[in-house]
């Protein structure tokens, strides 16, 4: 297999119109690396860029060492596999995962041996004679990894491949293609714009927007440790709630006030926070990090209305509401049984598990991490353009982004 390397990539069309900008990300040998973000923001433009369905506008890629940027896509020991499958309907499942190879003119006896080994790794042995219009949509989608499968490729790309299918054949499809990912030890990179496929899937993300890399890590790192309010907001279901809140100093003690409550953060957090003194913030907290409890006088109570609820069997989801904001708690069946909406609950949240973000009307880019960029090189480096990613609590720079 191979390690990829972008370094400086850009993509831009006609019009002056920058896709996507100034790209470093490496992608070591067997790494199983997730594009994620929101529709628009580069992912896929990176990646067809990768297999050379568009050409690089600025910067280099390599695959193993070796300069891509001029190189066709038949000869960069890439496959793909797309959302739409792709599959020849005239030709039954065989010819479809064998024709790649015939065109290559390789001996039949080498096709029939790849073609057999992945039928085998996917379980289509008995679907070999079929076309692909007998076959489920899950069916099809693993013939289209079949496919790619028999090239030995040097890369494997996945381009949102499971977004066709329904709910419960994506979580079977996710757990097929990361165990695949286990068997063949290859380099994989995969798009989606579905962070739970990001979150199980992954050993590294790199989350994008608007064309940037917004960070690159590893999925819990991120989750736990996130860059900015866009990448917080991004990683995780339900998504952490924002409130804006405005820093007061009380005493020796910093706070923040929401208006219809006060929070004292921990004491690490009020040293980051005392240079925002009279100014608003935004106050991240993940719906399982609110706390249920009938205690309005604890310490960093928060109460709120329950203007919704959605029952999910081993937990319930609230949506609540202060005075003028709306938040969603994960609250567990052990805790409650019934909550009635309107009806005013208390919850405290774990304040060591909360972030604060920089508010910005105007530059939504600017609403960095405030308490973890005083101890956190990876984000000196995105803010330098220099971009690297964590391996548990160390941090790694991306050799890209400083060559």
């Amino acid at each position: 297999m191979a390690k990829v390397e972008l370094k400086g990539i850009g993509k831009i069309y006609d019009g002056g119109v920058h896709a996507v900008q100034n790209t470093n990300i490496t992608i070591e040998d067997k790494d199983f690396c997730v594009f994620v973000g929101p529709s628009g923001c580069g992912k896929s433009t990176t990646l067809r860029m990768v297999a050379g369905l568009e050409e690089i506008s600025e910067g280099e890629l390599y695959i193993d060492g070796e300069l891509m940027n001029d190189v066709p896509p038949k000869d960069r020991n890439i496959a793909m596999v797309f959302q739409n499958y792709a599959l020849y309907p005239h030709m039954t499942v065989h010819d479809n995962m064998a024709f790649g190879l015939k065109i290559r003119k390789m001996d039949k006896a080498e096709i029939e041996r790849r073609v057999g080994e992945a039928a085998d790794i996917l379980g289509l042995n008995e679907y070999l004679d079929r076309k692909p219009k007998a076959l489920s949509g899950g069916q099809r989608q693993r013939v289209a990894v079949g496919r790619a499968i028999v090239r030995n490729p040097k890369v494997f790309l996945f381009d949102e491949p499971l977004s066709n299918l329904d709910a419960k054949l994506r979580v079977t499809m996710r757990g097929e293609i990361a165990n695949l990912h286990q068997r063949l030890q290859a380099t994989m990179i995969y798009v989606t714009h579905d962070q739970i496929e990001a979150m199980t899937m992954g050993t590294k993300i790199v989350v994008m927007k608007d064309g940037c890399v917004q960070q690159i890590g590893e999925p819990l790192y991120l989750y736990n440790h996130p860059i900015n309010k866009f990448v917080a907001g991004f990683i995780g279901s339900p998504p952490m709630n924002f409130l804006t809140v405005v820093v007061k100093k009380l005493g020796d003690s910093i706070v923040c006030d929401e208006g219809s409550f006060t929070l004292t953060p921990t004491p690490e957090q009020q040293i980051a926070l005392r240079e925002y003194v009279g100014k608003e913030i935004y106050f991240g907290v993940r719906p399982e990090d609110l706390t249920y409890g009938d205690a309005p006088f604890a310490e960093n109570n928060m109460q709120m209305k329950i203007n919704n609820k959605e029952p999910l069997g081993a937990e319930t989801q609230l949506g609540l509401s202060t005075k003028s904001q709306a938040l969603i708690a994960r609250v567990y069946a052990s805790v409650k049984d019934n909550f009635k909406l309107g009806e005013t609950v208390n919850f405290q949240p774990r304040m060591e598990k909360c972030k604060f973000f920089i508010k910005s009307d105007t530059d939504p880019d600017a609403e960095l991490n405030i308490v973890e960029k005083l101890d956190a090189p990876w984000l000196v480096n995105a803010l330098t353009g220099e971009v690297g990613y964590s391996k548990g609590e160390g941090f790694i720079a991306d050799s890209s982004a400083n060559s």
